[in-house]
């Protein structure tokens, strides 16, 4: 016999031997060459065999379209000088060893940074030097190793959409067909009680179900053995396990009756095993896929834009935005899609996406990559792609900001990864026992314990619950980053409040002048330089500036301080806005008369006045707080400003809340820091812009958008400003969850002890136990997305 090759484990019928190993092909031998040069040699350790035939995958002009650098703008990312972003469809990859060879290409290739697998979707995030090697040379490699990328430049202009799993649909039908015909060849075994007269009939119905049973073990029921097998090559009994031992049981004991003439076997309840098996998974994993569209969907946060149409600026969502529109993005602002500059000095900080802190320089006509952030001066832009939602959710899921935050498991995993040990013990017990009972039970007792246990339905009870919440919070408005999440804001009892554009109002804001009367192009120096920042301020002193006449200007050498105003070289005015301390070292001269929040003009060194903004207070903030108080959360506030609204406030939340004025970024996470000692969880509500540090420090942050452009990676969830007064009531439907699970998990527990207790007793028939089992999990389904939903609209969600 021609030996196995050592890579791709094809027989080799032209043996090529390499360092005492056969191969089949060169390319084979190459491949191993490569991974063992680079010490990558546990690749065959891992899975027996693991390599994809290599002949003829590494001709070098086969990817030499690739050089075109239109063709390249359509499949990478974000490209800088020193990196590049790209993502790969991999139909190939299929176990283990993919993953470890995959993710260490940069073992193999110096110029490769980092690669990350998604092995669910086949796809592999790669990033490159392009100094160092080009996106043909990276292809070329996965190709040479055997993994050659699926490359449609279609793919790469349309949004891809959910793949439809095509095998495990005809796999159901396999199952149900040959269950059903089975089943049909039974009915005169079942209605003679096994007594047939006519001579024959009985072996040709027998033999006909053993037939028709073996593509339903080899082909349908193969995804169980497969799962089951890998737990097992990682030390571990999965949920498969248990599933893939009653099916090996039940069919092997019919084969041995069957061969053997000692009767007709239970092949009609194997067959059942499966076809109900996976029916109840396509359905779990159907309606898990809709609540990950939905989530998908929703959790894109309602990042706003400013468009400019018929010279008009607008703010709309970014959902709305379209092909060849024209946005304005003002300094840290986030770009949501790849687009052309057109007007102004872009300085762009990639570091969300690329790492990389310093920022970009960019000059009119070139392209600036979506993820960006600009630093400086407003610019304009024209959109050239489609809004890269997802992109923007992947860097608002970066590790780099999720890595200590709300990482512990859900309180079921504790419970549930012990389960499938317990019911092997109890199938053993059982199987020790009717074995020196009567061992005509063994079988059936083993088979039905084996099958009616439920481990599904213990992992869907926090599952689907948490799925249809988050589903719930979005429609809602508010967009929870994960479900982890939702269990720590059940666990909250402090609330910190930032002021300014989180309890205040952006839009509604009575503003006016005191101080030295300024000229026309003074107020045309203010007007652009408000123009240019994000903060709440800055936006209602430009809007009280429309009657100003817009001209054509100089804005340079503009810089924002986080918290503290911005500064900026206005034609031959050096314009300096912001608070009194930012102004001058002199501030208590400066604030001594105020009445309200001030925001301090110099012009040219001099101090020429205020703007005095009144702030208007959130709709309904009143009775949060009642609602809060009465559910004996600590409440308290925070702001950058000074302390002329503490009576307002105090009013509003009691005087027994601290208070705190003056706060500087810093400060405020320090302040988190401090309540967070006494094992206290907190609970940051922010407006995103100044507040990021606190809102990481904070067990749950939460960002007040108002369609407003920042972003902010840092916060676990992102509200609307119209409905943050609903935060008590989604703080208590946090709380709900906790309960929903719970009394989900008790009922599959005791679905569960009720189950095995008959089956033990060899009182429940395979094939009912095959019908029970998935309708366990449905029935979890239906019960928890009935009670989130009911519970959702009881506290008027």
């Amino acid at each position: 016999m021609a030996p196995p090759c050592y890579h791709c484990g094809e027989n080799c019928n032209e043996v090529i031997v390499a360092e005492e190993k056969n191969f089949c092909c060169e390319g084979c031998k190459q491949v191993y060459l490569l991974l063992n040069e680079n010490n990558l040699c546990n690749y065959y350790n891992l899975d027996k065999n693991p390599g994809i035939k290599a002949k003829g995958k590494f001709i070098s002009e086969r990817f030499a379209y690739l050089d075109d650098i239109a063709t390249q703008q359509k499949l990478i990312q974000f490209s800088s000088d020193t990196q590049t972003n790209v993502t790969f469809q991999l139909p190939q990859m299929h176990c283990s060893s993919c993953i470890f060879l995959l993710e260490n290409l940069h073992r193999i290739e110096p110029g490769i940074t980092k690669s990350q697998t998604n092995f669910q979707r086949k796809e592999v995030f790669i990033i490159f030097n392009p100094q160092l090697i080009s996106l043909r040379k990276v292809v070329e490699l996965l190709a040479f190793i055997g993994y050659e990328p699926y490359i449609s430049l279609k793919d790469t202009t349309e949004k891809r959409s959910g793949t439809f799993n095509k095998k495990r649909i005809y796999k159901i039908g396999v199952a149900g067909f040959c269950f059903s015909n089975i089943m049909m060849l039974s009915f005169p075994e079942y209605f003679s009680a096994g007594h047939i007269e006519q001579k024959g009939l009985k072996e040709t119905f027998t033999w006909l179900i053993f037939f028709l049973s073996t593509p339903v073990l080899f082909f349908a029921a193969s995804d169980f053995f497969v799962s089951a097998w890998k737990g097992l090559r990682q030390k571990t009994l999965n949920i498969d396990a248990p599933i893939a031992l009653a099916i090996v049981v039940t069919f092997f004991r019919s084969y041995y009756e069957i061969i053997t003439g000692t009767g007709a076997g239970y092949l009609d309840s194997g067959c059942g095993i499966v076809f109900f098996m996976l029916v109840g998974r396509w359905f779990q994993d159907k309606t898990y896929d809709s609540l990950s569209f939905d989530r998908d969907y929703r959790s894109y946060f309602p990042l706003g834009v400013t468009v400019i149409e018929n010279d008009v600026e607008k703010n709309i969502p970014v959902t709305q935005l379209q092909k060849n529109s024209r946005i304005i993005i003002r300094n840290e602002e986030m770009i949501p899609a790849d687009a052309v500059l057109m007007k102004g000095n872009a300085n762009v900080d990639y570091s969300f996406v690329s790492g990389e802190n310093t920022p970009v320089q960019k000059n009119k006509g070139e392209l600036i990559y979506a993820g960006g952030k600009q630093l400086g001066t407003a610019i304009e832009l024209e959109i050239v792609s489609d809004v890269s939602q997802s992109y923007i959710t992947q860097l608002w899921n970066n590790d780099i900001f999720t890595h200590k935050k709300n990482a512990d498991k859900s309180f079921i995993h504790p419970w549930s990864k012990y389960f499938t040990i317990v019911l092997f013990s109890i199938a053993l017990t059982a199987s020790v026992y009717w074995l020196m009972v009567d061992s005509t039970k063994l079988f059936p007792a083993l088979s039905a314990v084996l099958i009616v246990a439920c481990p599904c339905s213990l992992l869907l009870s926090a599952t689907f619950t948490y799925g249809n919440m988050l589903r719930i919070f979005g429609k809602n408005k508010l967009y929870l980053k994960n479900s982890s999440v939702i269990e720590m804001m059940a666990k909250i009892n402090t609330i910190v409040f930032d002021k300014t554009g989180t309890i205040t109002q952006n839009k509604a804001a009575a503003v006016s002048y005191e101080g030295t009367p300024l000229s026309l192009a003074e107020l045309t120096a203010i007007k652009e330089i408000t123009r240019q920042s994000s903060h709440p301020l800055s936006k209602n002193i430009a809007g009280s500036l429309t009657a100003i006449p817009d001209r054509q200007v100089s804005v340079r050498s503009f810089k924002e301080y986080s918290g503290k105003g911005v500064e900026a070289l206005v034609d031959n005015i050096a314009v300096k806005i912001g608070s009194s301390a930012f102004i001058s070292e002199n501030s208590q001269a400066l604030i001594s008369h105020d009445t309200g929040t001030h925001v301090h003009v110099m012009l040219n060194d001099v101090h020429m006045g205020s703007y005095t903004i009144g702030n208007q207070y959130r709709n309904g903030l009143g009775d949060l707080v009642k609602d809060l108080r009465s559910d004996h959360y600590r409440l308290c506030v925070l702001s950058g400003d000074n302390d002329t609204e503490k009576n307002t406030l105090s009013k509003i939340f009691g005087k027994n809340t601290d208070i705190q004025f003056y706060q500087s970024p810093q400060q405020k996470l320090e302040y988190i820091s401090s309540l967070q000692k006494d094992n206290t969880k907190v609970l940051m509500l922010g407006d995103g812009l100044n507040d990021a540090g606190a809102l990481m420090q904070s067990d749950v942050g939460i960002a007040v958008s108002d369609n407003n452009a920042r972003f902010s990676p840092a916060c676990d969830a992102i509200i609307t400003g119209e409905n943050v007064h609903l935060l008590g009531r989604f703080l208590s439907y946090a709380r709900s969850g906790k309960h929903i699970v719970t009394a989900s998990f008790i009922l599959s527990i005791l679905y569960n002890i009720v189950g095995i207790s008959f089956a033990v007793q060899a009182k429940l028939s395979p094939m009912i136990a095959a019908i029970l089992m998935p309708a366990s999990s449905i029935s979890i389904v239906l019960l928890v997305s009935i009670l989130t939903s009911l519970i959702a609209n009881k506290k008027g969600l």
